[in-house]
């Protein structure tokens, strides 16, 4: 009885619709990669500012995404991966989202200011707008490299982190950010490999569609061998010790595995691309893990 009452309820079922806007998964993978730029770093912060300048990083993430589900809803609901989405399902609707998202965005930027800095916050808007404008308004259906180019976005945080805790930019947190930005095309290249249908439907020039499947494995598995020399960076610059280094290379050379299945796959590459999607996000996580576990035993 009390599942009905909460299903039928709107306010629940509105505010979790702009929850599910904010894009959750992909926030809490922000704030911790935020969190490592911010603990690796070598000055301190008081909790209290710490925890507010988190937040308000995380809400400026969730506003990217209710801007990017606002601009793509009528796409969102061509395609099977999103059509559940909070505004082709009616949870939220356009206007609802965009007023939400340009609010989100302009508390969550004059919060970082106030309780960071004025670079974080300069560094959180280009993020945004990043995300928004270039990526999801005019890289996305206009180009394959959309996500190449685009994946700049995703790579931020750690450099915003950085700059919570230090007010300065360093080249310690510009690896961090060349790491995700080269791990971003061979994770959602992957992606695009099993949903080619759903970005076709969309007409959304992805890799696969535009170039075929074929020159799709080739840049996978060169992006992965990049993304493996570029991990290896921190160790060669003396950021980061033995533990990263063993770690990473492991990580990293299993990734370049599994990208070359796919490469040398004949016909059965939507399992192979499945598991090079799911493996990379794991990837990610542990790979920055890693580096938090070093720095502090070092």
């Amino acid at each position: 009885m009390q599942n009905t009452i909460t299903k039928e309820n709107p306010s629940i079922l509105f505010i979790n619709g702009l929850f599910q806007l904010m894009k959750p998964r992909v926030m809490s993978l922000v704030i911790f990669t935020c969190v490592v730029g911010m603990l690796i770093a070598p000055n301190e912060i008081n909790f209290i500012n710490a925890s507010v300048s988190l937040i308000a990083v995380a809400f400026g993430a969730g506003a990217a995404g209710t801007l990017n589900m606002w601009y793509e809803a009528e796409i969102d609901a061509l395609m099977t991966r999103t059509c559940l989405r909070p505004i082709p399902t009616g949870k939220v609707t356009k206007n609802q989202a965009f007023v939400f998202g340009i609010l989100t965005s302009f508390i969550s930027i004059v919060v970082l200011y106030f309780f960071s800095n004025l670079l974080s916050a300069i560094i959180l808007t280009i993020t945004i707008f990043f995300y928004v404008v270039i990526y999801t308004m005019w890289l996305k259906t206009r180009t394959a490299q959309n996500i190449v180019i685009g994946g700049a976005a995703g790579a931020f945080p750690p450099i915003i982190g950085w700059t919570i805790t230090t007010n300065y930019i360093s080249f310690e947190p510009i690896i961090l950010f060349l790491i995700i930005f080269f791990w971003t095309p061979s994770h959602f290249w992957a992606l695009s490999l099993f949903k080619t249908e759903d970005y076709s439907n969309a007409k959304i020039p992805m890799l696969p569609v535009v170039s075929g499947i074929k020159t799709t494995k080739i840049n996978i598995f060169v992006y992965s061998v990049v993304l493996l020399i570029i991990s290896m960076l921190p160790v060669y610059l003396g950021y980061f010790g033995m533990l990263y280094f063993i770690s990473s290379a492991l990580l990293g050379i299993y990734y370049v595995f599994l990208c070359y299945k796919l490469l040398i796959s004949s016909g059965d590459y939507y399992k192979i691309s499945k598991k090079i999607f799911f493996y990379s996000i794991l990837y990610l996580f542990l790979i920055f893990s890693i580096i938090l576990i070093d720095n502090i035993i070092i």
